[in-house]
């Protein structure tokens, strides 16, 4: 029997089930609560029920992690499409891609079936996170749009909907209406991660980093509870604004207090703490043996990752721990994606690849071989992954190495354009005195 849940046809499933696997789609979609738990009510209730099997699937293909993608594997080969209604058959479809890497393409499927069905939230999510390590997260925006005006504001989960929409603004670039959205979002939806995350962003990115605490602090009852499922990445940013304010030793507190304290050792999250770690050393703070620890919890995934992103920091982390081996390991591995003919090729190839050999360079003190790799994967850095804010790592690297080789007309370039976005900027207002004291 099908069951109408959430604007679409669940199959197999009767409506307790489609009750539990409404609650999880809600739990996935606001990053908030016990996904799993939802779906093993719903196949306790119906144990045939296709779209828990296929959640549960996404759930570890959007881990990033190697034996999670391994196990998705093997479920996905054992599902078929024999009586999947249209939403399930085209989760099925993406899903098939997605494991394989093949993430455009199945970013492209749900796609078109949102366009059929703007309803379906979980595809919603799907995209928006795959997008996300295709470094596209600004594509949201569009996606929203084009289901924001089937659905009605009063309707339950419009204002998730609406989330996604000004976080998509936020990626664009289109600040002022990304956080009206997102604030109205968050009145709606006041456990959401994504629109507190998209309020954040806009406060990091226009340089008003006491609006930021101000708006972490005031919030703090909905974003660091333990069913917050990346509340990692939030404390991630609060850091950041204490670094944006000169508070290094704050934001170091908050790597040793916090973020260690919560993240799981997967890509997804160690990125955060080797992000902060790096931004810090490169401000003169001592990390200690931090890297080494760091290091440690990055080791389970050398040489079996397939996400730029992850392993530019993975390589990083080795770097700066004096695990050249390690180092290495990814390295190679990078370069193997890179020949694979797979579609994330130009990644590797023009992004991933020129990225950690410029970071090598940073770390060997070589600053102007580190300008020179960094610049050249500049034009096309999206193509690693992440936001805007977190590709920043590279930018700031690379302004840093352009003051260090003392390469005064990079230097100068790079630290105006900084300064365009985020004058007040502590850190933006130490690169400029020493970019300008570099002598011509």
């Amino acid at each position: 029997m099908s069951r109408t849940n959430g604007g679409g046809l669940l199959s197999g499933t009767n409506a307790e089930a489609a009750g539990h696997i409404a609650d999880a789609v809600r739990a996935f979609t606001l990053n908030y609560g016990d996904v799993n738990a939802h779906l093993v009510r719903a196949r306790e209730a119906s144990p045939g029920c296709p779209m828990a099997d296929l959640m549960g699937a996404w759930l570890l293909v959007l881990s990033n992690d190697h034996a999670q993608l391994a196990k998705a594997k093997g479920q996905l080969a054992a599902m078929s499409f024999n009586g999947l209604s249209p939403r399930e058959h085209w989760h099925l479809v993406a899903l098939r891609l997605a494991v394989e890497g093949s993430w455009p393409s199945a970013v492209a499927v749900l796609d078109r079936h949102l366009m059929a069905d703007p309803h379906d939230l979980a595809a919603h999510q799907c995209a928006l996170r795959l997008d996300g390590y295709l470094g596209r997260f600004h594509r949201t925006a569009a996606r929203a749009a084009r289901a924001l005006p089937f659905w009605s504001k009063d309707e339950p989960n419009y204002g998730i909907v609406l989330s996604f929409y000004g976080f998509g603004l936020e990626e664009l670039g289109d600040y002022s209406r990304a956080e009206d959205v997102s604030r109205r979002a968050a009145e709606l939806e006041p456990f959401g991660y994504w629109p507190h995350h998209a309020v954040s962003h806009v406060l990091e990115m226009t340089g008003r980093p006491d609006e930021g605490l101000a708006w972490m602090d005031g919030r703090l009852p909905y974003w660091s509870d333990a069913k917050c499922n990346n509340r990692v990445h939030i404390w991630w940013h609060k850091a950041l604004f204490h670094i944006e304010l000169g508070q290094f030793a704050e934001a170091l507190a908050l790597y040793d207090e916090q973020i260690l304290g919560v993240m799981r050792p997967v890509g997804t999250q160690l990125c955060n703490a080797t992000a902060l770690l790096w931004r810090l050393e490169t401000l003169g703070c001592d990390a200690g043996n931090r890297w080494t620890y760091q290091h440690s919890l990055w080791q389970k995934q050398l040489g079996e990752m397939s996400s730029p992103f992850n392993e530019i920091h993975a390589a990083i982390t080795a770097l700066r721990a004096d695990e050249t081996a390690a180092f290495e390991m990814v390295l190679a591995a990078m370069k193997r994606s890179a020949a694979s003919g797979g579609e994330l090729v130009p990644a590797y190839r023009n992004v991933a690849i020129p990225v950690t050999e410029g970071m090598a360079c940073f770390v060997r003190q070589d600053y102007a071989g580190a300008v020179d790799h960094l610049l050249r994967a500049q034009p096309e850095l999206w193509r690693m992954g992440g936001s805007v804010a977190q590709r920043d790592l590279v930018e700031w690297t690379l302004t840093e190495a352009a003051i260090r080789a003392g390469e005064r007309d990079v230097a100068m370039s790079l630290t105006n354009e900084r300064m365009a976005l985020r004058p007040g900027s502590a850190v933006n207002r130490r690169f400029l005195e020493e970019a300008t004291a570099i002598l011509v």
